[in-house]
């Protein structure tokens, strides 16, 4: 019989794992799209905040990687 709380609990954290991703490739896709335009982004740096001129942004690509727990083992 499979505990239910536990089937919840990983339920809610793939949820959460891909909302987060989806968090992470909408920021990466605005900074790359601020930088193609040449908008500036506005950041928060060392307590304050900081305009960064599009000749400035650095675009990374985000990756992140949901392991299943139950497939963990195998």
């Amino acid at each position: 019989m499979k505990d239910k709380k536990l089937d919840k609990n990983l339920s809610d954290k793939a949820m959460a794992f891909r909302a987060e991703e989806a968090l992470k490739k909408a920021v990466a896709r605005t900074i790359a799209d601020h930088k193609r335009t040449g908008d500036p982004i506005v950041i928060w740096q060392d307590g304050k905040v900081v305009k960064v001129p599009a000749d400035q942004i650095e675009v990374h690509e985000t990756e992140a990687k949901y392991v299943n727990p139950k497939e963990k083992s195998k």
